[in-house]
């Protein structure tokens, strides 16, 4: 395991381990479904991708505080959520990718699984007003109610574990993971928590997002 110049959020140096990315090895006939080093180039797209997708995550943040001022806006609050949702998505993906290589790399992806799966939940029900079920949808108006507070709570959650995964990996500041569980619990509660509390589960996304793809984008070398 070789250790490069550079070092994490907490001053310790980066570790870069060359198997992870196809270090050259010797010549067999058991190692012919390895691939060499030269075409391990992905991960410096992965990178790069994680690197500027980071970005979504502040983005999400404003555009959450944004529809839980009740603002008026030409779009519609509608829109203004489905987007957060939507960079929401993005950065966690991007938060993952970033974390590939640390040593939380699994519980960033289990987050982001279950955050996928609470997104997939909470996504068709968002748009319906309270009590109303859709046509031909076997779920009560009730229920609906009840499926959108639960995707909301497992969405909530997929985003704990990824704040989790950025406090454990050492390569990014821990105090961005600590503000990202705070608002983690704010993203479960979802709509339906009473102010000022989504807006202050905005403002700590805000800037633990911030934080993430200010610290990234500085510790992670271009391509």
């Amino acid at each position: 395991m070789s250790i490069s110049q550079r070092q994490t959020a907490s001053g310790r140096p980066l570790r870069v381990a060359p198997a992870w990315v196809g270090a050259a090895r010797p010549v067999s006939t058991d190692d012919d479904h390895l691939l060499p080093v030269r075409e391990a180039v992905w991960i410096w797209s992965v990178r790069r991708y994680a690197r500027v997708a980071l970005w979504a995550l502040p983005m999400s943040a404003l555009l959450l505080g944004w529809s839980g001022l009740g603002v008026a806006t030409p779009p519609g609050p509608l829109v203004v959520r489905l987007a957060a949702g939507w960079c929401s998505t993005i950065a966690m993906i991007a938060l993952a990718a970033l974390l590939a290589g640390a040593r939380t790399r699994r519980p960033a992806v289990a987050g982001l699984l279950i955050g996928l799966a609470g997104a997939t939940v909470l996504l068709p029900v968002s748009a319906l007003p309270a009590g109303v079920a859709p046509d031909g949808s076997p779920l009560a108006g009730d229920q609906v109610h009840t499926a959108a507070v639960a995707g909301a709570a497992v969405l909530g959650a997929g985003w704990l574990l990824q704040g989790w995964a950025v406090f454990r990996s050492r390569l990014v500041n821990p105090a961005d993971g600590v503000l990202l569980m705070l608002a983690a619990v704010s993203i479960g509660a979802g709509s339906y928590a009473i102010q000022p509390f989504p807006t202050i589960g905005a403002l700590l996304l805000l800037a633990a997002g911030m934080g993430l793809a200010w610290t990234g984008n500085r510790l992670i070398p271009p391509a």
